[in-house]
């Protein structure tokens, strides 16, 4: 999402006064934020924020800075979360909105940042509400029913867990690239699972007509993760289906192992729900 402030002239170049704010304002957050802040591309001035890591709300808010900022225009920014539905990001959004229109000419990455914080604490605080009322069973996190999912249904495996991060593996079988996004969204609608740190996907639909496969993959933050449960899925041969593997971070990184525990945990549910079966006897067949 890109918000800016119309005028007239338009700079094409960055004056000094505007690179020096922007250097300052750099510095003081970097300073403020610490290991929460990060530099994307220097050169393009882009970074990027990490809030609420050790709780169930984690958000990462990325901002890259127009060469006229902050005199003419205001910065672009992305906000990502799993468990973010549409309407709290339209919340949040119309008063970062707000806040850049009533600070126009002025630096505004401070307020944001603390906005989103405040946003994220208004979460932590209502989640600990409800856990300390017993509304929430934090300590399963198992998701145990299959989903009915418009005449089709969503699988989800039994959970792997390394130092307190936790992976489940869903699956379920879809037929057109639509279905995906329905899918993900009913997904999401379990609360465990809308909480998930990441929910990592890949799917593979074979087109009979064509003869040819429709494929793609979502990493949901964690880099390369897709990417690499794509491969597995092509590896194993499958189609039509659709893999999630959703992991609750713990506070510990696991490095390469958690590649391994979110291949694993897709591997599992398609195994069990015998999305694999078949390609299993055709293999032994070929011998």
């Amino acid at each position: 999402m890109e918000i800016g402030i119309k005028k007239p002239k338009l700079k094409l170049f960055c004056t000094m006064d505007d690179l020096s704010r922007q250097v300052e304002e750099i510095e003081a957050i970097s300073s403020i934020y610490e290991n929460e802040w990060s530099v994307v591309d220097e050169f393009n001035r882009s970074y990027e924020l990490r809030i609420g890591n050790k709780t169930p709300f984690a958000l990462k808010f990325e901002v890259t800075l127009p060469t006229d900022y902050p005199s003419i225009h205001l910065p672009s920014f992305t906000i990502s979360a799993p468990w973010l539905k549409p309407p709290d990001r339209k919340a949040v959004e119309a008063k970062i909105e707000t806040i850049g229109k009533d600070n126009s000419g002025e630096n505004v990455l401070f307020l944001w940042i603390e906005c989103l914080r405040e946003f994220v604490d208004d979460k932590v605080r209502d989640f600990e509400w409800l856990k300390a009322n017993g509304k929430i069973d934090v300590k399963e996190k198992k998701v145990e029913l299959s989903t009915a999912y418009e005449g089709s249904t969503i699988y989800h495996g039994d959970p792997i867990t390394d130092r307190k991060s936790t992976f489940q593996g869903h699956v379920v079988k879809v037929t057109e690239a639509l279905q995906v996004k329905t899918v993900l969204n009913e997904l999401l609608t379990n609360r465990k699972i809308a909480n998930a740190t990441h929910n990592i996907l890949a799917y593979r639909i074979y087109n009979e007509k064509t003869k040819t496969y429709l494929q793609d993959c979502n990493d949901d933050g964690e880099t390369a993760a897709g990417g690499r449960m794509l491969h597995l899925l092509q590896i194993l041969d499958v189609k039509n289906v659709l893999v999630v593997v959703s992991r609750w971070y713990g506070g510990i990184q696991l490095g390469p192992d958690r590649f391994k525990h979110i291949n694993n945990s897709a591997r599992s549910v398609l195994l069990e729900h015998g999305f694999i079966q078949n390609n299993d006897k055709k293999s032994k067949s070929h011998k």
